[in-house]
């Protein structure tokens, strides 16, 4: 493959608007990301959740902000190289050849690491049978609402996502069970007392601790860690809230400073190896915010203090975009 300006790992919203930036700024891209296919976690885990905290959207599907992240992000003509992880950086010159899990070498000139919490899967609830339920009633995530449309479903969890989807699923399924394991919950306030006032049933201090079903899940046992009482409840399906298990996998072998499975940056998001910086949730420094509205910034300043490093004479901030001719596409 020909070398670029820039490889952006991860092709979820923060490296997709590193991309544009990066093409705003006439430079040419390369996006790597071990998903078939873009948008990172707004498509591959929760499609159809709501977003809230998107400057300009009251709220937007996950999957809508995804196609406009995407459509903003490709418009310059990056070359997208999906469906394979990164596994290797090499230095090589003044730049890198990075190596996937395919084989393919790829020579770039910097290296913006925007690989989100990097490599995620869904934490379990540790009991008898899930496996079995797995995809048979028992879910962590939700590609589709319509799957549970007139159903009874169970929630677990108490946090952004428990509670989003208790809102979102309510009006259309029969009847929710929010089952949380304390009486003090992790998500934003608002969503809390919303929560709250819908009609469902909310079994606090709360654990499953038995799943129930022939081919399907068809009850859960939940014990109650205050009473030591066991109840056990009909469902026709568990989706499962309590977060997700993330790992920088082979990141940690290409010579990163990383703390606590975050990799260390400066003020100007650069890791200890020259050209090569690192933003979104993947990235540590203090007074982080984890958040996409903060990623998408992080990745633009990125994406300047590389064009100053493959070009000094370049200005670091090109002005505002709504003062430019745009470039119709990389170089």
């Amino acid at each position: 493959m020909s070398e670029v300006d820039i490889t952006i790992i991860g092709g979820g919203p923060v490296g997709l608007f590193a991309s544009f930036y990066a093409g705003l700024r006439g430079m040419s891209v390369r996006i790597i990301d071990s998903l078939p296919e873009l948008g990172g976690q707004l498509t591959a885990l929760y499609p159809e959740k709501y977003i809230y905290d998107m400057p300009g959207f009251p709220k937007v599907l996950a999957r809508d902000l995804a196609q406009s992240f995407i459509e903003q992000g490709m418009q310059f003509g990056a070359e997208a190289v999906l469906g394979s992880q990164a596994v290797a950086l090499e230095k090589a010159g003044e730049g890198y050849v990075i190596e996937n899990a395919r084989g393919e070498r790829m020579p770039t000139r910097t290296v913006i690491i925007a690989a989100g919490a990097g490599a995620f899967s869904p934490t379990k609830i540790g009991v008898q049978r899930e496996e079995e339920f797995e995809g048979k009633g028992l879910h962590y995530g939700v590609r589709s609402k319509d799957e549970f449309k007139g159903k009874r479903i169970g929630i677990v969890g108490g946090g952004d996502s428990a509670l989003d989807w208790c809102l979102n699923l309510h009006p259309i399924v029969d009847r929710i069970a929010l089952i949380h394991r304390r009486d003090q919950f992790r998500a934003h306030e608002d969503s809390v007392k919303q929560a709250m006032a819908l009609d469902m049933d909310t079994h606090l201090w709360s654990t499953v601790t038995e799943l129930h079903g022939d081919e399907r899940l068809e009850a859960v046992t939940l014990e109650n860690s205050q009473t030591k009482e066991l109840l056990k409840v009909d469902l026709d399906a568990l989706i499962v809230n309590i977060g997700f298990r993330a790992s920088l996998g082979p990141l940690k072998d290409w010579g990163l400073e990383i703390e606590k499975n975050q990799i260390k940056v400066n003020e100007r998001f650069e890791t200890n190896l020259p050209a090569v910086f690192a933003v979104g949730d993947v990235c540590s420094f203090p007074g982080k915010l984890k958040l996409i509205a903060t990623g998408v910034g992080e990745a633009a300043t990125a994406v300047c203090f590389a064009k100053t490093h493959l070009d000094p004479e370049a200005k670091h901030f090109p002005g505002h975009s709504s003062d430019m001719e745009l470039p119709s596409a990389a170089h």
